[in-house]
């Protein structure tokens, strides 16, 4: 297994990307997540982008991008989001999740962001749990493009800590 720092546009996390766009729409029955994401966002120092190949093959991302109280929504300044977090059917139960997680908090740490967060919903119990088990929280608020859905649930972790 290998991870590796890509962009965002490299076609293997574009393909793995539309596939976790697929799964949204068959676990939540809308049109995807829909918030918007640039590949600058991912750019160190602001942000990482995280790829993991197997035997060459595309099997997961996870990445994350920094995010202020001036983006509007609900957002601390030196907040970390975790976005794109994804691993393939085929890959899943081999602890790739935890690892990415893991090096994504190491480097927003290094970058100097004081907290992670991120936004996951219902329909996604074995991501919370993930989350819950990595020392992840409840967001004593709701951020980000889902703050108002129902089904939305925001979870943060002190990078200080």
């Amino acid at each position: 297994m290998e991870i590796l720092t890509v962009r965002y546009d490299h076609p293997d996390v574009q393909k793995l990307v539309a596939e976790v766009q697929q799964e949204y729409v068959r676990r939540y029955g809308s049109g995807g997540d829909v918030t918007p994401l640039d590949p600058e966002m991912f750019q160190p120092p602001r942000g990482l982008f995280l790829l993991a190949l197997d035997d060459g093959l595309p099997v997961a991302t996870g990445a994350w991008r920094s995010c202020e109280s001036a983006d509007e929504e609900e957002y601390e300044d030196g907040d970390a989001e975790i976005k794109r977090m994804y691993v393939i059917p085929a890959a899943r139960g081999r602890g790739l999740a935890r690892r990415i997680l893991a090096m994504l908090e190491d480097d927003a740490r290094a970058a100097g962001r004081r907290r992670m967060v991120l936004e996951t919903g219902t329909a996604q119990p074995e991501a919370i749990e993930l989350y819950r088990s990595s020392a992840y929280v409840p967001a004593p608020r709701k951020f980000g493009v889902y703050r108002f859905e129902e089904d939305s649930r925001c979870y943060v972790k002190d990078l200080r800590a």
